[in-house]
């Protein structure tokens, strides 16, 4: 208790640099029988660990309740404002594809460029050692610019950025929900917009079959928002007129409403899997049924975790007991 009351004195720029060998994340998953290193990894532990954590933290709670917005919350909200700029300020290109708008890479290398910088602006200066490989997980998780897609292995890769910003104690407990409402909703805005701009085609999507052709996320922790609602039950999600009143407050809702956005003909063709979950009784059986799923689907499958990096923050190593 004490060491972390010190620590809460020490002004930003007067705090030591953190021993730490900070280190450049690289890919460690290279066939498929890696994938045993994987699960047994303390990545995957503090990844999962971090997810199940943000979890509870939303759990029952509205996207428009007071919760404690801190400095670095801010700060990487500010980020996320920054890479939707650009993405106004790089209009799509005229060319023959309608899928995969080739103005996305003059976005992607301003963001190759500045990545360092973002992240440094986001961290205090005694751990500015720590940026060049925070970095690289923002890197990873907008999509990718040589295929011009984006799917939950790049979802997955924001949802490492903001498990590393608290390993290195940027971001705290009492961030939880801000993390989630603030940062991670913003960040879906900006997803979305790129999606849209530049007509990303979906990574690895299972089609008619797949949950949802970008996100995993949203679903899980959406579902745990609406755990114990009085009103609105599994079967509500499917109706347009619940989704229109109510997605402001419920991500899992504004999901939907994107993919009604996007999608044409009837719901049940077009997003089976979520048609299938509408019928489930109750939203905590929803929300156990898609973390399984998410295990299944996301992170127990070689072509989404054969780009996962690992490194210092998020190790391949074994779990230490």
């Amino acid at each position: 208790m004490a060491e972390s009351e010190q620590r809460a004195g020490t002004s930003e720029e007067m705090a030591p640099p953190i021993q730490q060998n900070f280190m450049i994340p690289k890919k460690e998953i290279n066939i498929v029988s890696d994938m045993g290193k994987w699960k047994r990894s303390q990545a995957y532990a503090d990844y999962m660990g971090f997810i199940l954590t943000l979890n509870e933290g939303v759990r029952g709670k509205k996207l428009t309740c007071d919760y404690k917005v801190s400095e670095p919350i801010e700060k990487l909200v500010a980020l996320l404002n920054t890479l939707d700029r650009w993405i106004d300020e790089t209009p799509p290109v005229d060319q023959p594809s309608r899928f995969g708008n080739k103005a996305f890479r003059t976005w992607y290398a301003k963001l190759d460029q500045e990545a360092e910088n973002l992240v440094a602006a986001v961290i205090p200066k005694h751990l500015a050692n720590a940026a060049p490989e925070v970095a690289v997980y923002l890197k990873e998780a907008v999509g990718n610019s040589t295929r011009i897609d984006y799917g939950t292995g790049h979802e997955a890769a924001f949802a490492a950025f903001l498990c590393c910003l608290c390993k290195i104690g940027v971001l705290r407990v009492d961030d939880q929900m801000a993390i989630v409402f603030k940062v991670f909703n913003r960040y879906l805005e900006v997803m979305r917009k790129l999606q849209k701009t530049y007509r990303m085609e979906p990574a690895g999507s299972q089609g008619v079959w797949g949950l949802d052709d970008f996100q995993f996320l949203p679903f899980i922790w959406g579902s745990s928002q609406l755990i114990d609602h009085p009103n609105l039950e599994p079967r509500h999600f499917v109706d347009e007129k619940v989704v229109n009143e109510n997605h402001k407050d419920f991500m899992f809702l504004e999901c939907i409403l994107f993919i009604t956005e996007m999608k044409t003909g009837p719901f049940a063709e077009h997003s089976n899997q979520l048609w299938n979950i509408s019928a489930v009784p109750s939203w905590s059986k929803v929300n156990q049924g898609l973390i399984r799923m998410y295990k299944a689907e996301c992170l127990e499958k070689f072509p989404v975790i054969q780009h996962f990096k690992f490194g210092s923050l998020l190790p391949i190593q074994p779990v230490t007991s």
